[in-house]
C-alpha cells in the first residue's frame, strides 16, 4: 500500500525512482550502444565491451570504488560527441529499445503515485539525453541526472559538471524538496543499488527493488521493504488504450551528458575482462 491520496492542504510529496534495474530491466545508456555505433560515436570494439558491461551490470552492478573510477574514465570516451546527434539517435530508437524493458510493476507504481497526487522524479546516473526522453515516456514530472559540459561547438568537452551518484542524489532530492515544498518524511524512494543508500535514507518510505547483495543486507538491517520486479512489458501491451504521455513541463533538476554511464561501464567491462582472463603464456 502506498498510503492515502494526497491532501493538498498538506506539504507536497514525491516518489523518487532510480532508473536502471529499478524501472527498466537493463542499463539505460548501455542499451543504446548499438545506436551510438551506427551513428559513428563508438567503434565495434566499444560495442562488444558495452555488451559485456551490460552482462556484468545485470549480474551484480558496480560498487562505490568502481563507480568513482568510471567517472574518471568517462570523459575520454565522450569527448567530442555531438550532443544533437546523441539526442537524435536516442529519439529514433527510444521506443524500440526502452519500451520493451520497462518493468510492469514499476509502471504500475508510477501510476499509483500519480493517482495519489505525488510527483514522480527519475534520479539516474545516466545522461539527460537518455534519461529525459525515458522520463517523458513514463510520464515523470522531473529528472535528476549527470550533467556533462557542452562546448560552444555543441560537443561534449569531456568534463563532468555534475555527477548524479551516491550522496549527490540525496543532495539533489533535498534541494528539490526545498524548492518544491516536498515533505521528505512522507516521500518514497526506490533503488536496486547499495550506492543509493543515501537517497533511500533521505525519505520516510524507502524501498529496495531487485537489490544487489549489499543493499539487501542494508535493507534487512534497517527494516526497509524489499520488492522484486521481474515482468518487463511494453506499455501499449499492458495498457491497450495507452498513448504516450506528453509532459511539456518535464524539468531537469540536473541535466545530463548521455555518455556518463556508457563510458564508465565500458571501462568497468574492460577492467573486469582483464581480471578474469588468464595471463598469456
Amino acid at each position: 500500500m502506498l498510503g492515502p491520496v494526497e491532501n493538498h492542504s498538506l506539504p507536497r510529496t514525491a516518489a523518487f525512482f532510480d532508473l536502471d534495474k529499478t524501472v527498466i530491466a537493463k542499463s539505460s545508456t548501455l542499451t543504446f550502444s548499438k545506436s551510438f555505433y551506427q551513428g559513428g560515436l563508438i567503434n565495434r570494439r566499444a560495442v562488444l565491451r558495452t555488451a559485456y558491461a551490460q552482462f556484468v551490470f545485470l549480474a551484480g552492478g558496480a560498487d562505490h570504488d568502481q563507480m568513482e573510477r568510471m567517472r574518471e574514465y568517462l570523459s575520454a570516451l565522450c569527448k567530442g560527441w555531438n550532443v544533437q546527434l546523441v539526442k537524435e539517435l536516442v529519439a529514433e530508437t527510444l521506443h524500440d529499445l526502452i519500451d520493451p524493458i520497462i518493468y510492469d510493476e514499476a509502471a504500475s507504481l508510477i501510476e499509483e503515485h500519480h493517482r495519489a497526487g505525488r510527483d514522480v522524479v527519475i534520479v539516474s546516473t545516466s545522461g539527460a539525453e537518455v534519461v529525459e526522453p525515458i522520463g517523458e515516456l513514463l510520464g515523470a514530472d522531473r529528472v535528476v541526472a549527470t550533467r556533462m559540459v557542452v562546448g560552444e561547438d555543441g560537443c561534449f568537452t569531456g568534463e563532468v559538471e555534475y555527477y548524479a551518484y551516491g550522496p549527490t542524489k540525496a543532495e539533489a532530492i533535498r534541494e528539490l524538496a526545498e524548492s518544491e515544498g516536498y515533505d521528505l518524511d512522507r516521500c518514497f524512494a526506490y533503488s536496486d543499488s547499495v550506492t543509493d543508500v543515501p537517497m533511500l535514507g533521505s525519505v520516510g518510505h524507502p524501498y529496495a527493488v531487485n537489490p544487489d547483495r549489499a543493499l539487501r543486507r542494508e535493507a534487512l538491517s534497517r527494516g526497509w521493504p524489499i520488492l522484486v520486479f521481474n515482468r518487463p512489458v511494453r506499455l501499449k501491451q499492458r495498457l491497450p488504450g495507452f498513448s504516450m504521455p506528453t509532459r511539456p513541463a518535464l524539468m531537469a533538476a540536473a541535466a545530463v551528458g548521455a555518455a556518463a554511464a556508457t563510458a564508465g561501464l565500458v571501462w568497468y567491462a574492460s577492467r573486469r575482462r582483464a581480471a578474469v582472463l588468464p595471463a598469456p603464456a
